[in-house]
């Protein structure tokens, strides 16, 4: 559990006997000013001590190991939670934005071929808070360095749409009590078809990111194992159905791996769906791990990636290739995974710096 778990009933239950504008004022202060309860000094002192002694606000987060690369512009921890699980959280920063990279469940079950989180293993869903902590954790590291956290990516450990109400509801304090822009907020999935229904009835206009990396089922299903549940011919409906009633573009995530989803041919067929959808394309340069799939995992070369990007464009696809950060601390797409050795840890965000 995570003090972000906390409604404001339970806040207020926190404060019974003080002055009712004091729920404001802790809410403002766990939200706004990203603060630990012993920071608060609108607080009397005999507040801020007796508050300090409550459990329900301790952090949930306790920091394991710290890694930064490029020059300290990304930033990825190793947390500990209450029950020994662990999860890892990637800050990343850019000239004009900042953007965390979030997990919603510790390991992930998806176990998708190219991906050491999948490898890993499944431990369990993340609370509401436990998720929304990691996103106020990367904005009070970010205020510390004089930049604002901008953007959200569910994009971290595990499958978030299998955690999809806890996921939601984060989605919702993100938006509606941190105040963050929905438009900022990305959810990914690998494709589960059931709650991109869901979140097509949903009222923030959050992004919508799909791992694809194949576009048909016979090497889709090789690596992303999900497809054989809701194959091609299930999901590219329900993204209509996502489209036609949110108006919203969806983005296709693609890991370019050397002679298996990089010829032309593959381009051809993700062209037609991605088409079809109106979707955006993200190529992203495959990034080491160790597996024993059966095949080749090597990433496309930087000649081949641009190749593939030049084909999918000339077919009329928008296409971006997606920028590595953090390799070097096994921080970029597909590597989190939580190997790092374990070390004496404390809690965050007290002493984080």
């Amino acid at each position: 559990m995570s003090r972000y778990d906390l409604e404001d009933s339970d806040l207020a239950e926190l404060l019974v006997g003080e002055p009712s504008y004091r729920l404001k004022q802790l809410h403002d202060g766990l939200y706004q000013k990203f603060s630990e309860v012993d920071e608060l000094s609108v607080f009397p002192r005999a507040l801020r001590e007796r508050l300090s002694l409550r459990t329900e606000l301790d952090s949930a987060l306790e920091i394991v190991t710290e890694l930064s690369a490029d020059d300290g512009k990304t930033v990825k921890w190793l947390f500990r939670l209450h029950d020994s699980s662990e999860i890892e959280t990637v800050l990343m920063h850019y000239r004009d934005y900042s953007t965390v990279c979030i997990s919603s469940q510790a390991g992930c079950a998806m176990a998708c071929t190219f991906c050491a989180t999948g490898h890993g293993g499944y431990t369990r869903q993340l609370t509401t808070g436990e998720i929304v902590e990691q996103v106020v954790f990367a904005a009070r590291r970010s205020r510390e360095s004089g930049r604002r956290l901008d953007h959200v990516v569910f994009m971290g450990m595990g499958e978030p749409f299998a955690n999809f109400d806890r996921v939601w509801r984060a989605v919702e304090r993100i938006v509606n009590d941190l105040g963050l822009a929905s438009r900022h907020v990305t959810l990914s999935t690998v494709g589960l078809v059931p709650q991109i229904l869901l979140l097509a009835d949903k009222p923030f206009q959050v992004n919508l990111a799909v791992s694809l990396h194949a576009a048909n089922n016979e090497l889709r299903t090789s690596l992303v194992p999900i497809n054989r549940r809701y194959p091609l011919e299930v999901l590219v409906p329900a993204l209509e159905h996502y489209f036609a009633r949110t108006h919203r573009r969806i983005s296709f995530e693609w890991a370019l791996i050397a002679g298996v989803n990089d010829s032309s041919p593959d381009a051809i067929e993700l062209a037609s769906i991605a088409r079809q959808l109106r979707a955006h394309v993200n190529l992203i340069p495959l990034n080491p791990i160790q597996t024993d799939a059966p095949f080749s995992m090597e990433g496309s070369s930087p000649e081949r990636v641009e190749e593939f990007a030049d084909e999918l464009r000339e077919l009329g696809v928008n296409t971006t290739v997606r920028r590595t950060r953090g390799r070097s601390i096994d921080a970029a797409c597909g590597q989190l995974a939580a190997r790092t050795p374990i070390q004496i840890g404390r809690r965050a965000p007290k002493g984080s710096k």
